[in-house]
């Protein structure tokens, strides 16, 4: 009979992955999970909430929670955005500060620091776009001046688009790890439902296709998601995009419809890999005025 005081042979870490926005905390998270579980794209504050991505190895699990960039917020939605980040690192064990190679240390990086701080949380400090500095010497008084600020237990330089460095923060990030069992099955690598990855996925492509004042303005809603059957092997999903302003619903819809059928065409693809079937996709677009502050709406498109 086992003894009830014996500790599990399985080992669990939660870590937050915070930053400003763009800085590819996103591309961190799927890069590590080794599965596109967040959208991405180069426009800033594209995460909207706290989504889990989950890495199993052996008999450790690290739980990642990717958070939305911090900023000031201007709306209802961007309050929401900014409570999720301040939110993700209150129940962590770890957090992980992502910047970037170059550059001063901002308002929002100091107040992140600050906040390992008064909850007494350890730190990684990670300095992601390697790829992108030709000069890698700079790194030096970029790491001073974070490590001036804050006592960090690792620092990681890596690349999450091309991967050089990602084993080097996992080995990192192990060490945090207690005896704990495993809070998801071994091969779950996100907590979200079907329908919010495929919602993610349209919006994705929304933001890749669209002007850069539409997309912030713009969200997702998967009205129904039905098999036809085994035979068949095809799901029917619909989708409602909205936004706030005619012109802008024009502007999605395009010239007879040219760019809702490049926007859908592009999520059906990625939505197929991710299902593993064919895919009808179904997509209209509508106004809701100003929906960004309105509280109702924003809860009603699952931001809670």
């Amino acid at each position: 009979m086992r003894n009830e005081m014996e500790q599990p042979n399985t080992k669990t870490a939660f870590l937050a992955i915070v930053g400003r926005p763009n800085v590819g905390k996103s591309s961190l998270l799927n890069g590590l999970i080794g599965e596109k579980v967040a959208i991405v794209s180069d426009k800033p504050q594209t995460t909207r909430t706290r989504i889990t991505g989950v890495l199993t190895k052996e008999n450790t699990q690290l739980v990642f929670i990717d958070t939305p960039g911090m900023h000031k917020p201007r709306t209802k939605l961007s309050e929401y955005m900014v409570k999720q980040t301040s939110g993700s690192v209150a129940d962590v064990d770890a957090g992980i500060l992502v910047t970037e190679p170059e550059g001063d240390i901002q308002k929002a990086e100091r107040d992140l620091m600050e906040s390992f701080r008064e909850k007494r949380l350890p730190g990684i400090l990670v300095l992601n776009k390697i790829d992108t500095l030709p000069a890698k010497e700079k790194l030096m008084p970029r790491i001073a001046a974070f490590m001036e600020c804050f006592p960090f237990q690792a620092v990681v330089p890596l690349s999450a688009l091309t991967g050089d460095g990602l084993p080097v923060l996992v080995d990192e990030l192990v060490k945090f790890a207690e005896p704990s069992p495993f809070f998801f099955d071994a091969e779950t690598v996100t907590d979200q439902p079907e329908r919010v990855i495929v919602a993610e996925i349209v919006r994705e492509k929304l933001l890749r296709c669209l002007f850069d004042e539409i997309p912030h303005g713009t969200a997702v809603s998967v009205e129904r998601m039905r098999e036809r059957g085994k035979k068949d092997d095809i799901m029917d999903i619909e989708v409602q995009i909205f936004c706030e302003k005619d012109s802008h619903k024009g502007m999605i819809i395009g010239k007879g419809g040219a760019m809702l059928k490049k926007i859908a065409s592009q999520a059906r693809i990625e939505i197929e890999s991710f299902l593993g079937c064919r895919v009808n996709l179904q997509c209209w677009v509508k106004v809701r005025e100003d929906w960004r502050n309105h509280e109702n709406i924003i809860r009603n498109f699952g931001y809670r």
